[in-house]
């Protein structure tokens, strides 16, 4: 019969505050039972979850969004050790990146120079990635968010800008194009540049291509700032962001009217039914 626990007890076996336990007991994050008196007794399971809900904090997650998480049983991420660890290498990936991009403006200000405006946008946009990952997250399972993270931090930067220069380029051919009949050769092409752009942002990873495909069906519904940075990807006018969004919202049903016909096609071509 496994031992029980009183809450001091386990925060010292655990290594977290009483308070910390008491936040979650709270939250229902981490409940433990009661004993006769109304005492919380923990068990060594509640070690194990605990040690899940530390590997999601760490990885910046909220705890709201944690307890969701685990709502329905164990995760895939803190069952493997090994997708665990690739994940906390990520995590520490950023870190470094942040170190990095500080010790580089300390140095400028102990030599007495003025601070470069790069120097102190590096540190701003390793720190802004992880508020951006904390949203994007949810539409990723454990394994493909690890991927895309990966896909992303191997993808030169001159790489990385190209394709968004590619994607912008390609938004105003298709606004140009819109009236076209979706059966088109020109429509059909500016699909195929439209999907290989896909393919290439998502290293051809059929679980990343997946999540970002759910993320972007999901666009009314992100935080402005997020929309933002969409919309100014794609040049469009901030400060008329209804009609900006509508506007991506138009060229998103194009596509997807262009490359439904393809799909389609492709099915009666399979099936014979194009045959006399």
């Amino acid at each position: 019969m496994s031992s029980s626990y009183r809450v001091g007890e386990f925060a010292k076996l655990a290594g977290i505050t009483v308070r910390a336990l008491h936040h979650y007991d709270r939250i229902g994050l981490l409940k433990p039972q009661r004993g006769t008196s109304g005492i919380r007794l923990y068990r060594l399971e509640d070690l194990e979850r605990l040690e899940q809900i530390a590997a999601l904090k760490f990885l910046g997650i909220p705890l709201q969004e944690i307890k969701l998480l685990l709502k329905h049983g164990p995760l895939t991420l803190v069952d493997s050790p090994h997708v665990q660890r690739e994940a906390l290498a990520e995590k520490r990936k950023l870190i470094c990146r942040a170190i990095v991009a500080i010790e580089a403006a300390e140095k400028v200000i102990q030599s007495g120079q003025t601070t470069d405006a790069s120097i102190h946008r590096k540190i701003i946009e390793v720190i802004d990635m992880q508020p951006q990952e904390n949203f994007m997250r949810k539409y990723y399972t454990d394994q493909a968010w690890l991927n895309r993270n990966r896909i992303v931090h191997q993808t030169p930067v001159e790489a990385r800008k190209k394709n968004l220069q590619a994607w912008r380029q390609l938004f105003t051919e298709i606004e140009a194009a819109i009236d076209l009949d979706p059966a088109s050769a020109p429509a059909q092409a500016l699909a195929k540049r439209w999907l290989q752009i896909i393919e290439t942002a998502n290293g051809g990873n059929e679980a990343v291509r997946g999540g970002s495909i759910e993320a972007w069906n999901d666009r009314e519904n992100w935080p402005q700032d997020q929309q933002d940075k969409l919309l100014a990807s794609f040049g469009l006018d901030l400060h008329d962001r209804t009609a900006s969004m509508q506007r991506v919202g138009a060229v998103t049903k194009f596509m997807g009217r262009t490359i439904g016909h393809k799909v389609q096609s492709s099915l009666r071509g399979l099936y014979g039914l194009d045959s006399s």
